[in-house]
């Protein structure tokens, strides 16, 4: 295995030699394609992944089918609910699908409880990472608790945006990712299309106004 994959992770290149050794001796590299679930509900958490590529979308769905986002893990990251399910010993209560083609590293849960208990370094990699996600939740909470429907999914359209300024989701994922209704997010993109910020396609939206949407959020403090 390429040893090099362990610089990929803001915290894991102190490691000692010796344990970088056994690090990656007892992980896996695994692909995986766009659309795979990886985790879902009641899945015990038997690995820790690293992602190397890609993006993995976590979200949960209450008992009335609604589904809310949580976070997104890019490279370089690793899952906290699968972190914290795994330093619980508790299965998982959301599910992590893959939103591209994914790399990434699987650490065994033997490997990461050794870790744990013998390398500091290992221990602040992984809390470090953890405490971050955690204060993302409570933004998030924050967000949806007090923040204005429209700079939200301002923040979000101009989160999603490639290169081209092309956002590649329908209403009803705006929707799961904002935490409200499919009708909501229509109503808004339809005021946002009235002040030319954004024109609609089937499946996608393209921001032809960026400035208004930036100023919108910058504005009303929104942080997305």
């Amino acid at each position: 295995m390429d040893a090099s994959w362990i610089d990929q992770f803001k915290g894991l290149g102190g490691l000692p030699e010796p344990l970088r050794a056994e690090l990656e001796a007892g992980s896996q590299i695994v692909s995986v394609p766009a659309g795979t679930q990886i985790f879902a509900p009641g899945q015990s958490a038997d690995h820790l992944w690293l992602l190397l590529e890609g993006t993995v979308k976590v979200q949960q769905k209450s008992e009335t089918g609604r589904e809310v986002f949580l976070y997104r893990v890019h490279a370089g990251e690793s899952c906290v609910l699968t972190t914290a399910c795994m330093l619980a010993f508790e299965d998982h209560s959301a599910e992590g699908t893959c939103e591209t083609d994914v790399s990434a590293v699987a650490i065994p849960r033997r490997s990461f409880d050794d870790l744990i208990a013998r390398s500091p370094v290992f221990r602040e990699f992984v809390f470090t990472a953890y405490s971050r996600r955690i204060t993302d939740l409570f933004t998030l909470i924050d967000d949806i608790v007090f923040q204005r429907m429209d700079v939200r999914l301002a923040a979000r359209l101009l989160e999603l945006a490639d290169s081209d300024n092309i956002v590649r989701a329908t209403h009803a994922v705006l929707g799961t990712e904002l935490g409200t209704a499919r009708e909501v997010v229509s109503r808004t993109l339809s005021e946002f299309q009235r002040r030319g910020w954004v024109e609609q396609a089937r499946g996608e939206l393209r921001l032809i106004g960026r400035d208004g949407l930036e100023h919108l959020v910058k504005s009303a403090g929104g942080h997305g």
